[in-house]
């Protein structure tokens, strides 16, 4: 693939998290330099213990993201849960989100992806109703701080999670400045039967966001992709691509095929490794819709 091949392509492809191969000590711009060394183009910037990063860090993140021409998205810290049981954990996931979205809104970052929760032994009905209220809150924060960053509820791998892809779906129908983060390794693990790996499945997920968010949703989609392990209850852990049973080639044909925009990013063990030989599956599937 030659070093512009990449970009003209509908789909971006990176890492969440800077690699180990990525220069040492320099952190997210050293992560955006290596992106750069690989042929790729988009990075998740990690923030998922916690959002400490000055607004100094924040400018240079940003330059260099211009400069190398690598699209930026964030994923909030884990310990956010939609459905919290007590106002006071919702607050603190609250301020952890907040806190993600207006650094990475400093950072370049455009998509701020983040864990929705779990049923905390409530109905997916009910859990899913109180989540939409406090998403609601953050959406409106948002919007009201002009922050120019799309939240992103990521599609969860364990049946006792928040984040179906109808779930993700529904609330983006309600806001405005709400996406899916469709992780289709978490689909395919969260059944827990090795179902959701055929060509046909991913097609019909697809026509899902398409369905219901349109050309916003199908357009300006953000992936996360892997191997993963699993067991009847959902994910377990994320495996290289070559360690799985999950059929990527039918994923990206039918990416290409459904005409799908936006971002992959790996998240398997050697995820840089993986991420370039995710790109370079679909570029073959897309050569072959277009033509």
């Amino acid at each position: 693939m030659s070093k512009a091949t990449h970009l003209d392509l509908p789909i971006r492809f990176g890492t969440v998290g800077s690699p180990a191969s990525s220069p040492a000590n320099k952190g997210s711009i050293g992560g955006i330099m290596r992106m750069r060394e690989l042929n790729l183009s988009a990075l998740e910037l990690a923030w998922v213990q916690s959002v400490r990063v000055s607004d100094e860090t924040c400018a240079a993140i940003k330059a260099a993201g211009e400069e190398y021409n690598i699209a930026l998205s964030v994923h909030a810290p884990y310990y956010i849960n939609l459905n919290a049981e007590t106002e006071e954990m919702w607050q603190a996931g609250r301020e952890r989100l907040l806190a993600a979205a207006r650094a990475g809104s400093k950072a370049g970052a455009t998509d701020i992806i983040f864990h929705p929760g779990s049923y905390m032994k409530k109905l997916p009905t009910e859990a899913f109703a109180i989540a939409t209220v406090r998403l609601r809150e953050v959406a409106a924060t948002v919007q009201k701080e002009k922050l120019g960053v799309t939240l992103r509820p990521e599609t969860m791998g364990k049946s006792a999670s928040l984040g179906t892809l109808e779930d993700a779906v529904l609330w983006s129908k309600e806001f405005e400045n709400v996406l899916p983060c469709v992780d289709f390794a978490h689909l395919h693990a969260r059944a827990g039967d090795g179902t959701f790996n055929t060509y046909a499945e991913f097609t019909e997920a697809l026509n899902t966001v398409k369905a219901g968010l349109g050309e916003r949703g199908i357009k300006h989609m953000h992936i996360h992709f892997s191997g993963i392990a699993y067991t009847a209850k959902g994910e377990k852990n994320h495996l290289n691509l070559a360690d799985a049973d999950i059929n990527y080639k039918d994923l990206f044909k039918a990416l290409a095929d459904a005409g799908a925009a936006g971002r992959v990013l790996s998240e398997t063990p050697n995820m840089e490794e993986d991420a370039v030989l995710m790109q370079s599956t679909y570029q073959r599937s897309h050569k072959k819709a277009i033509k």
